[in-house]
């Protein structure tokens, strides 16, 4: 039987994988570690927050002491998602980043060799490829990072890596093209999009609306997640693509129609430095070795994702998502950090 120990399980993927991965009957306990910044709300749950499989803890991944007592309290697998991930924020505070995704990452993966934990997944992301003007990146293509959160995260897998290759941790590592889907913080351009357009604000495209990105549902991603969990070979790296391609414009173009907006809505702005023009990975290994395929449709992922920010304004708007957050919380306490987890 698994016990699960999920980091960043309250954010936008990490959440979604932690509905996920609950309701697997070889999963008896889901523990999230969690620090709730401004990207992580515990709503982002739902009702998995309530079941009894699942222990909450509000922590930071740098805590070593708190990482230790989760990892020694039975945990079988631990799936890595907290991080900092906004581009835009890493520009201003790399050494934030860094400290997160690269430190983070070291004391995980200290804890997870103490306390010998049979799978480490750590998740991460097609930025680490860097651009690419043609072709498409596999698992054994060069890290070439250019942004501050890029180089982060390529620095985080290394870690992750070289405790496979030094204490033979099993770990394998997942890097994914761009997810969407609901819960998203409205910082990503999807949700900000589809929120501004939705209250008739503008949005802006930096340069012509040039820049390519593979799209993903979020709940394929998960999918990928998972299986790499249950059959990924330690010491193994898995792109987690197969979405589809559209440059910022094309998906700007999705997006007003779903709100109901024009063109008019949209202005130009000028480029942010080493705004990588084009990411492409090839999802080969995970659909020949794991059996990993997608299955959203852009169009009606998209379509859907529209339909649940127009219906949970809630959700988005800071004020009534604290009091929800209130509401949650007060269902069932939050456990201490060092409280043997039920069933132990």
């Amino acid at each position: 039987m698994r016990h699960v120990l999920v980091t960043g399980g309250a954010g936008f993927i990490g959440s979604h994988f932690v509905k996920r991965i609950i309701k697997a009957e070889d999963v008896t306990h889901v523990i999230v570690l969690d620090a709730l910044t401004y990207a992580g709300h515990i709503e982002n749950l739902g009702t998995a927050f309530l079941s009894d499989k699942l222990r909450f803890v509000q922590g930071n991944i740098q805590d070593s002491a708190v990482v230790n007592a989760l990892m020694g309290a039975g945990t079988t697998d631990v799936v890595h998602f907290a991080a900092e991930s906004h581009v835009d924020r890493s520009y201003h505070a790399a050494a934030g980043f860094l400290s997160t995704n690269v430190l983070g990452t070291q004391i995980l993966v200290d804890a997870a060799h103490r306390h010998d934990i049979e799978k480490f997944v750590h998740v991460s992301t097609d930025e680490v490829y860097g651009p690419l003007a043609q072709g498409t990146a596999t698992e054994e293509a060069p890290l070439r990072p250019t942004v501050p959160y890029a180089v982060s995260k390529a620095a985080s897998d290394l870690v992750a890596l070289g405790a496979y290759q030094t204490l033979g941790l099993p770990v394998c590592v997942t890097r994914s093209s761009n997810n969407y889907g609901p819960y998203q913080h409205p910082e990503k351009i999807i949700p900000l999009f589809v929120t501004r357009l939705l209250r008739s604000l503008p949005v802006t495209l930096h340069d012509r609306g040039q820049h390519v990105r593979n799209w993903l549902h979020v709940e394929d991603n998960c999918a990928g997640i998972e299986a790499v969990l249950r059959h990924g070979r330690p010491g193994e790296i898995y792109n987690l693509g197969g979405g589809t391609d559209l440059s910022s414009k094309e998906l700007t173009g999705h997006l007003l129609n779903l709100c109901d907006a024009t063109w008019d809505a949209v202005t130009y702005i000028p480029d942010r430095p080493a705004n990588d023009v084009r990411y492409s990975i090839d999802w080969a290994k995970a659909r020949d070795q794991l059996g990993y395929r997608p299955q959203h449709r852009l169009e009606d992922g998209l379509a859907e994702t529209a339909e649940w920010y127009r219906r949970n304004p809630d959700r988005w708007a800071p004020l009534a998502a604290a009091g929800l957050r209130t509401v949650l919380s007060s269902a069932r306490p939050l456990l201490a950090p060092l409280e043997a987890p039920r069933g132990h």
